[in-house]
């Protein structure tokens, strides 16, 4: 039985670790957190798995909430006007199946239970890249799942694929219970208002322990009018300067809170801010050997376009079917770097393409497109499945020629 030892207890560790316990692999957790603290923790993440990844879930008999967690059915764009608290245009696309987003205190705990339930070994406590180095020699593979801390530091930085040398968004959550259905719409939806000068409001149905809830995120540019979360401790305060913020420049969402919106615990909010980073993904122990980074260690995309959670689902099922495929052979360096290599041509190359797009001021054929969706419902559609698909953007909304070339064909069509 070959043993394999996973640092890191999110989304892509754990979902790798149970996809490799189901065919027979020994495996070993490492996480810092038992699942009482994070269960009774502050929110992780703002994460929305749309069909793609919901499926690598599902494979593995893990989608506990399908029939729980709101059903996301479509994705909604209002670009600011020139005034504050305006909209130059406002629409919605329809997605080809429906996503969900489960918060992952409720998730994460779960998954990691069910994971010693079924006799995996899970270790809790710090983790850093000497204690990796240490227990290394013990397995036939070694993959980091952690994104942040002591193990990152056997990443190196891929400065060809590193734009960014800072933080480019100022990011603040907060998950609510009382926020008003959309007045727009008869389904449930995403809603994005792109401000131009203030950054980004993200409005997601999401599933909590209490229940239904929405998430809130403001995504704001550094120094502009939303960067107001710095040094705010008070869970209150940060909901009442969140609203706020809603009241001045999104007013069509701030009227959704008019009947009273409160957060759903007292670990509902979180503020942050991160400079968006590729490093290579095979890292190099001190005393010899090499470890795999898995998902957001290696390539941790600003979650502008919610790709975090979906492409650490799909490096997880990437990575399994890897693995599953290399049989007895050894995981040396050039393994690491193939199963990398098909995760960043397929998933995390596309994602970071696109989210670093979307954090730059758009361009005049991005303005074409978001006209064009707010009148032909066709562009809208496939706008908001890029959301599950980022590849197909690649070939219409990243490119000038593409994305004349494609409105085009609509014209002829008509």
């Amino acid at each position: 039985m070959r043993r394999v030892l996973i640092v890191g207890a999110g989304q892509a560790g754990l979902q790798l670790a149970l996809g490799l316990q189901a065919h027979g692999y020994d495996v070993t957790v490492m996480t810092d957190r038992d699942p009482e603290a994070v269960r009774t923790g502050r929110v992780l993440s703002t994460q929305c798995m749309f069909d793609t990844a919901l499926r690598t879930e599902r494979a593995l008999g893990l989608d506990l909430w399908a029939e729980e967690a709101p059903r996301i059915e479509g994705v909604g764009v209002a670009l600011g006007g020139p005034e504050a608290g305006t909209r130059a245009l406002d629409w919605t696309g329809r997605l080809d199946a429906f996503a969900q987003s489960v918060d992952q205190r409720l998730k994460m705990p779960a998954w990691l239970e069910a994971f010693a339930e079924r006799g995996g070994r899970v270790v809790v406590g710090p983790v850093g890249a000497g204690d990796v180095a240490h227990l290394a020699g013990a397995y036939d593979l070694v993959l980091v799942a952690a994104g942040r801390g002591g193990p990152g530091s056997l990443f190196e930085r891929d400065e060809e694929r590193c734009p960014y040398d800072r933080p480019q968004r100022a990011l603040a959550v907060s998950y609510v219970h009382g926020l008003a259905p959309h007045p727009g719409r008869d389904f449930r939806a995403v809603s994005c208002s792109l401000l131009p000068g203030v950054g980004e409001l993200f409005v997601m149905p999401a599933l909590t322990a209490a229940g239904p809830c929405d998430i809130l995120f403001w995504e704001a540019l550094p120094g502009g009018p939303a960067d107001a979360f710095d040094g705010l401790r008070d869970p209150a305060e940060h909901l009442r300067v969140t609203l706020e913020l809603m009241r001045t420049h999104t007013p069509w969402e701030y009227d959704r809170t008019r009947g009273g919106v409160e957060l759903v615990d007292a670990g509902a909010t979180l503020a942050g801010r991160f400079t968006p980073t590729v490093r290579r993904p095979v890292g190099e122990l001190p005393g010899g050997g090499a470890v795999l980074g898995v998902a957001d260690a290696v390539v941790a995309n600003d979650p502008i376009t919610g790709q975090g959670a979906n492409s650490a689902a799909k490096c997880a099922d990437g990575y399994l079917e890897a693995i599953l495929a290399h049989g007895d052979k050894p995981f040396d360096r050039d393994f690491m770097q193939a199963a990398f290599d098909r995760f960043w041509e397929t998933t995390a190359g596309p994602a970071t393409a696109w989210s670093n797009a979307m954090l730059a001021p758009p361009p005049p054929h991005v303005l074409d497109v978001l006209g064009a969706a707010a009148r032909r419902p066709a562009v809208a559609d496939r706008f908001a499945n890029g959301f599950d698909r980022p590849a197909d953007l690649a070939e219409w909304f990243l490119d000038p020629a593409g994305t004349a070339a494609y409105l085009a064909s609509l014209d002829r069509d008509e």
